[in-house]
């Protein structure tokens, strides 16, 4: 955390950062375009902030990052698959200053490359886990997988070399996407602009677009969503899959970049811009034919209809999200996708004040992921919310939830 508990709010994060920058609710109301009593009520939990576009208008007027005010949790729980210093190790490969440059070498004795299928099966191994909601393992494989996907392109030429560098930019791109879960907005961007210069190298323009779908998740994360829809209208030319033999894997990789950008759309408030993006993506599923995991994409038609959900929930249309949510089936993908797609059916629940269903939504997701819905802070949200504003006790289950994510001693 950035200075303050992670046991509050997100609104009493606004009150505390607000006194601290010496606004009145008058004033920082004002500068975000919302009345003194709106500013009150989401202060004193008596409506939510649930959508990432108000929050970073809040962060803005207040000169903090969206990060401070959502509270993200960047400790990685220990357990059977880590120890207590996964994340210190893979925060330090990240910044050695080896990884820059090949002037100097990271402990690979000269003529024993690092072989390629190992290497591939590794990463594999890796996104499967990230995939499974496993981010705990995860973090603790990363600093040897990357050490060992750099020392194989430094030594390996010619075509074995680009497949080195290939898998060095898959080896970035899960970094990047774990270090998302978990807090780390920074370490992301560096291990998704450190993927991107590898994928360009290998020439493989799938995982090249990969990397760059890693920045907009880095962008969206970061609350720069024009950023974000600039970067999607970039690489629309450079990827668009015109040609009948395009891979599935570039389509995939296509259609789960919209899916990013619909998310970007969404919470930029630009309904025609999302109707527009996830246009294209369904273009791209319907080409795909069926739900696949092509570069761990996850992508067909069932993620399209997720980000549906999810970008009606980002607009504040929460009846549509909670009904249409609900007509979802996502038992064909990944456990990642599925408790992300639950934790936004809960999110519109409980904007629905069905707040006994979504709990009951977020204690399935637990039992599924319990990392994912540690880390994420919708789900932290909603049960901080729910603790504040239980009248006498709360329900067992709740405070029982609360104390396993840590909100509650």
């Amino acid at each position: 955390m950035r200075g303050i508990s992670d046991t509050l709010t997100i609104g009493e994060r606004v009150s505390w950062y607000r006194r601290r920058r010496g606004l009145s609710q008058d004033v920082l109301a004002g500068l975000v375009g919302r009345t003194t009593d709106w500013l009150s009520k989401a202060e004193n939990n008596r409506i939510g902030l649930d959508r990432l576009s108000v929050i970073q208008t809040l962060a803005d007027a207040l000169g903090v990052t969206g990060g401070d005010l959502l509270g993200d949790p960047t400790l990685v729980d220990w357990s059977a698959d880590t120890g207590p210093r996964a994340l210190p190790a893979l925060r330090a490969a990240l910044m050695d200053y080896r990884m820059l440059t090949p002037l100097f070498a990271l402990g690979h004795p000269e003529g024993e490359p690092i072989g390629l299928i190992g290497l591939s099966q590794a990463i594999t191994a890796a996104m499967n886990d990230y995939q499974s909601a496993r981010y705990a393992r995860v973090v603790d494989r990363l600093p040897e997988l990357l050490s060992n996907a750099l020392a194989a392109t430094r030594s390996y030429q010619g075509a074995e070399g680009d497949e080195a560098q290939r898998l060095l930019a898959l080896a970035y791109q899960a970094t990047a996407q774990v270090m998302g879960k978990v807090g780390e907005a920074e370490l992301a961007w560096i291990a998704a602009d450190r993927g991107l210069a590898a994928a360009q190298h290998s020439g493989d323009l799938a995982v090249t677009g990969s990397l760059l779908r890693s920045v907009l998740h880095c962008l969206n994360s970061t609350g720069r969503f024009a950023a974000a829809l600039h970067l999607l209208e970039d690489a629309e030319a450079i990827l668009r899959p015109t040609e009948p033999e395009s891979s599935c894997e570039q389509v995939s990789v296509y259609g789960a970049l919209h899916l990013a950008g619909a998310m970007a759309a969404a919470r930029a408030g630009d309904r025609n811009a999302v109707r527009d993006i996830l246009g294209r993506a369904d273009q791209a599923a319907r080409r795909i034919g069926m739900d696949s995991n092509y570069l761990w994409t996850a992508f067909g038609p069932t993620n399209v209809a997720i980000h549906t959900v999810a970008t009606a929930g980002e607009l504040g249309d929460h009846q549509i999200a909670a009904d249409l949510g609900q007509r979802v089936d996502t038992r064909g993908l990944p456990v990642e996708r599925q408790v992300r797609h639950k934790l936004e059916v809960a999110r519109a629940f409980a904007a629905r004040n069905r707040c006994d269903e979504a709990l009951d939504i977020v204690l399935q997701a637990e039992l599924v992921a319990p990392e994912q819905v540690r880390h994420h802070p919708m789900g932290r949200e909603l049960v901080l919310r729910w603790i504040r504003n239980s009248r006498g006790r709360p329900r067992n289950d709740l405070t029982a939830l609360a104390r396993r994510l840590h909100l509650v001693a």
